[in-house]
């Protein structure tokens, strides 16, 4: 048996499965965020222990857990834990969605040793900026600082009492060589800092440590080894199959990712793609991100006072796009503009515009968006034959043609069952304690697939060029 543990902002979950990665049972704890100004968002750590010590409680008390062999961990990415010299948390973890470091972020980023080493922008969201600020605005906490984990390797050092990182995680931090796979010392030393406030490095699918005993012993679980495990997407990708060249998925959530395996580092700092290490040796990934897609479709059920159901149930067979566009920069843009100025905008709107219209307009803006951030993927030789698609925006079937057909590649949908992080973190688990490789790590069976409409395939271009001309247009305004 293995357990996977996903540390997610609003909870952490928990699941255990067997051999046959059938999940045996799952664990849900709830999670809180302080936001004590504008632009921060913070977490204690001290909620973390407490959830994983309830989580694997009660995983023990729903099964027998004696054949226990490894546990992964997934996280959210890029906050900054800070520790003294005995292991104490210094203040509140800084989490992914604190802005407050934008002015760090922007000195950094100016320096071409970061884009040049980490192969990514600095974004006001990664780890260094973050200590950065806490240098300057909280001098007597920096001079403390012994340890830096991200908030999936503090669940770690709870756990095992090692200070452990893995490459996908550490590669948002802006103090890793991306293409070397490890620390970079003149990164550090540019922040005031040494490989000594690091965490050791391991792949993801390595062992990082072992259940501390009196842990087990209090959980009730047999002393276990614990792997490196995966940032959150990276190990969603692994729960989803994704770790081979050419092999993708489109998760379409609040905010949409597409998701790239790579054989190679492919980085281009200039696109705003991501450019991280895969949980698994050798292997690295691309990701190009846009801030608002489902996000934008329950803003306009809020102007609107129809459900985002409403909105969508009836809009029929995919047709071609109008002359009405809606551009889904509602908070910014990530990939491939990076830029946090830019707002929403509906183009080309008349008299016969009515919601269904305008919901179409969203969703065919929000496809554009994505074509966007395939066309920065394929600028480095990536090339995307084909999808998986996740996120609860995937049960609509008319926005996954209209994906499909704007993005040019099938998508295919997983049937029923758990494919994200916390079974990516079980099967970095299982790999850890058995040695297996990426083939522990296969696709989920496909309930149904959404081809590109040949015929409607020309209308769609033409549409996303006017879609990039209106941002060229509107971005000075």
């Amino acid at each position: 048996m293995y357990i996977g543990l996903d540390l997610g902002t609003s909870s952490l979950k928990a699941i255990l499965i067997d051999d046959d990665q059938r999940v045996l049972a799952e664990h849900t704890v709830a999670l809180t965020v302080e936001r004590p100004h504008d632009g921060w968002s913070e977490q204690d750590p001290a909620q973390w222990e407490a959830a994983v010590r309830e989580a694997l409680a009660s995983i023990r008390a729903q099964k027998d857990c004696s054949g226990l062999k490894g546990i992964g961990l997934s996280g959210h990415m890029h906050g900054a834990t800070l520790l003294d010299k005995d292991g104490n948390v210094l203040r509140p973890c800084m989490l992914w969605n604190d802005t407050r470091s934008h002015a760090e972020a922007a000195a950094m980023d100016a320096d071409p040793a970061f884009r040049e080493i980490t192969g990514n922008i600095v974004f006001p969201g990664f780890t260094a900026p973050k200590v950065e600020w806490v240098r300057r605005h909280e001098p007597e906490i920096f001079a403390k600082v012994a340890k830096i984990l991200l908030p999936k390797d503090y669940l770690r050092y709870i756990l095992t009492g090692d200070y452990v990182a893995e490459m996908s995680d550490a590669a948002g931090t802006s103090w890793l060589d991306t293409g070397a796979r490890d620390w970079s010392d003149a990164l550090l030393s540019k922040c005031g800092l040494s490989r000594d406030h690091m965490p050791r490095l391991v792949e993801g699918s390595a062992v990082s440590g072992q259940l501390r005993a009196s842990l087990a012993a209090e959980t009730g679980l047999p002393v276990c080894v614990v792997a490196g495990g995966g940032g959150d997407n990276a190990a969603a990708a692994i729960g989803a199959g994704v770790v081979r060249e050419g092999e993708a998925f489109l998760s379409l959530g609040t905010s949409g990712v597409l998701f790239a395996a790579n054989d190679r580092y492919r980085p281009d700092p200039a696109t705003a793609v991501h450019a991280f290490c895969h949980a698994v040796p050798g292997t690295w990934h691309q990701m190009g991100v846009i801030l608002a897609a489902t996000d934008a479709l329950n803003w306009l059920s809020r102007l609107t006072g129809q459900s985002a159901a409403q909105l969508t149930s009836d809009l029929g067979a995919l047709k071609a796009p109008s002359k009405t566009l809606f551009l889904p920069y509602l908070g910014g843009e990530r990939t491939p503009h990076n830029d946090a100025a830019i707002r929403g905008q509906f183009l080309h709107l008349d008299h016969a515009t009515d919601a269904q219209a305008a919901a179409r307009a969203v969703m065919e803006g929000v496809a554009f968006a994505f074509a966007d951030c395939r066309d920065a993927l394929g600028a480095t030789g990536t090339k995307i034959n084909r999808a998986l698609a996740i996120g609860g925006g995937a049960r609509s079937g008319y926005w996954l043609d209209v994906l499909a057909t704007a993005c040019g590649f099938p998508l295919d949908v997983p049937a029923q069952g758990e494919f994200g992080a916390a079974l990516g973190a079980a099967r970095l688990g299982l790999m850890a304690a058995t040695g297996a490789g990426v083939e522990a790590a296969y696709a989920p069976p496909v309930a149904r697939s959404h081809e590109p409409d040949a015929a409607l395939a020309p209308a769609f271009a033409e549409a996303h060029q006017r879609y990039k001309a209106a941002y060229a247009a509107i971005k000075t305004l």
